[in-house]
């Protein structure tokens, strides 16, 4: 199902806004400073054009003008902050990708290994995507299974995928979000939705993850020589 639009209220909104404050303050040493500016510098040009000309209307335009410049530097920073949280933290792909506006269908970690390594599938108007982390030794025999499962389903679908990482071949967590809208539109609307419906049925059934398994989770011994318990 494509993501719903909830209406939020303006205290929500506002509450919202506050939290972002108080995130990218802690994150970010110059967004307190910048803020500052952006407040202090439109509003000692409005008092100085105030005084010069003497129009009121100067009043009402610098406090937009603060609120604009200020929205600015939230907007920016708090991007820039949460880049800086991301990177290199696991599923931090598909995070990203599922806060993007527009129709997105995002499945988490369809493939991984023990090492945490995932292969995460996107469903969208540019058609299938497939986004890997982790090793990429360890990646590409992940997305070459993913390729021949998929190939099955999605016809002559468009499919796409991206390594994350920072070498080169490989596409990093800040440019993500800008890689992925500059992939051309080649699905409708509805063909989005009976691709997200085949490929639900085909991921329905869990895989394991590829690797040696924890200690925890393997099965217990048989004792030697043991045989049917008389």
């Amino acid at each position: 199902m494509a993501k719903a639009e909830e209406k939020v209220s303006f205290l929500q909104r506002l509450k919202q806004i506050g939290m972002v404050f108080k995130f990218t303050a802690k994150q970010d040493k110059w967004f307190t400073p910048l803020v500052v500016a952006a407040i202090v510098l439109p509003l000692a040009i409005t008092v100085a054009l105030f005084l010069y000309t003497g129009a009121w209307i100067w009043i009402p335009l610098g406090i937009l003008t603060t609120l604009l410049a200020v929205l600015i530097v939230l907007n920016l920073r708090s991007n820039t902050a949460m880049m800086n949280m991301m990177e290199g933290q696991p599923g931090a792909a598909g995070q990203l990708v599922e806060q993007m506006r527009g129709d997105w269908r995002v499945k988490q970690a369809v493939s991984a290994t023990t090492q945490f390594d995932v292969v995460h599938l996107v469903i969208g108007k540019p058609g299938v995507i497939l986004l890997a982390e982790g090793n990429p030794a360890r990646l590409k025999p992940l997305l070459g299974e993913q390729k021949r499962r998929l190939t099955k389903v999605i016809g002559d679908a468009p499919l796409y995928d991206y390594i994350i990482g920072a070498e080169e071949g490989q596409v990093s967590i800040r440019k993500l979000r800008m890689t992925l809208m500059r992939l051309p539109r080649n699905l409708s609307g509805k063909e989005v939705n009976a691709l997200d419906r085949a490929l639900t049925a085909l991921n329905a059934r869990p895989q394991m993850p590829r690797g040696q398994l924890p200690k925890e989770f393997r099965p217990p011994r048989m004792p030697r020589g043991g045989g049917r318990q008389r």
